[in-house]
């Protein structure tokens, strides 16, 4: 058995004059222990929904989810103490300094008053909060609430850390200190469950991904086996002023040197073709291309990317924004006893 295991979970929402939401719809999902899952998915996939699952937030209908061997829904007051959960927005009190944040965490989980200032010493320290530990939270940027939302999520040293989107956002200096810091919890024994739309990150922090549309499961592998079942290179092709009179003909080229259809980007001038040769099949369609008068503004190779992955499985392009189909609140953090 995994550590963390969830079977046929299903959860519908009913927004008012609307149609229901199916978030989850017989989600599968196997986490082994010690390892960081990474749970790649498209704007609405259920996501979140997943990860306020097995955190005790919300109830599904149908389905089965054990951490550890305990049962989520039988007895969610067992699953509490030994998780911490970072959500897609700070779980922070503004009005209090980086060190009192954590210190109030420490007393929640009846730390007690000495043991609380001492975890939070420690974990001011890891994040590089020292010299911001005694400033209002409200001043900080966003790299730092993350950071200390993030340090709030290992107060009780949790075996098992839920990450929803705990980049989203983020500049990239402060993204990978993030990283840097995830890759040791990791290190040191951590079960990480961390929902992302970025490729790139899950590509630097998991084990394994399962990509997640319409509430289930559709694909699973590391990234390279994700990348190399849709094609492991891309070749595109960016068209001139003139790009409406050349697009039927350079997508009927490129269509001879793939097995799947060449995709229009939003430009209505970008063509992009997933193959197997990429400097022959480039050679190719710029040779062809020539002999009919047209001239690229510009063509090369690359590797694919979080939206070709996406497009590929999904039928769509992956955004940054919150879940369309759960309601919009901002995520919890998971307490002891929290109802």
């Amino acid at each position: 058995m995994a550590f963390i295991e969830a079977r046929g979970v299903r959860k519908t929402y009913f927004p008012k004059g609307v149609p229901p939401v199916h978030a989850l719809d017989g989600l599968d999902l196997d986490v082994p222990q010690g390892t960081i899952k990474g749970l790649l998915g498209p704007n609405g996939a259920g996501k979140t929904t997943a990860v306020k699952a097995l955190t005790t937030l919300i109830v599904p209908e149908e389905g089965t989810m054990t951490i550890d061997g305990i049962d989520v829904k039988a007895h969610p007051e067992q699953i509490r103490p030994i998780i911490g959960v970072s959500g897609q927005y700070a779980a922070v009190d503004e009005n209090l300094t980086g060190f009192e944040n954590l210190e109030m965490v420490g007393r929640l989980y009846h730390l007690g008053a000495k043991a609380s200032r001492a975890r939070a010493t420690e974990l001011i320290e890891l994040f590089d909060l020292v010299e911001a530990q005694n400033r209002p939270v409200k001043g900080f940027s966003g790299g730092m609430r993350r950071r200390i939302d993030l340090a709030g999520a290992l107060v009780a040293r949790p075996r098992v850390l839920f990450l929803d989107e705990p980049t989203t956002g983020l500049d990239p200096r402060s993204r990978l200190a993030l990283w840097d810091v995830i890759r040791s919890l990791a290190s040191d024994g951590a079960t990480v469950l961390l929902t992302t739309q970025y490729l790139e990150e899950a590509d630097v922090l998991a084990d394994h991904i399962s990509v997640i549309d319409g509430g289930r499961v559709i694909a699973e592998g590391t990234t390279d086996e994700l990348k190399n079942s849709i094609g492991g290179a891309r070749i595109e092709i960016s068209l001139g002023a003139d790009a409406a009179d050349n697009v039927v003909a350079t997508r009927a080229v490129l269509a001879k040197l793939g097995t799947s259809e060449p995709i229009l980007a939003p430009d209505g001038r970008t063509l992009t073709m997933p193959v197997d040769n990429a400097p022959a099949a480039l050679a190719t369609a710029l040779g062809e291309l020539g002999k009919r008068g047209i001239v690229p503004s510009d063509a090369g190779m690359r590797r694919p990317t979080l939206d070709d992955v996406f497009l590929q499985l999904t039928g769509h392009a992956a955004t940054i924004e919150e879940e369309a189909a759960e309601p919009s609140k901002k995520s919890r953090r998971s307490r002891k006893g929290e109802k």
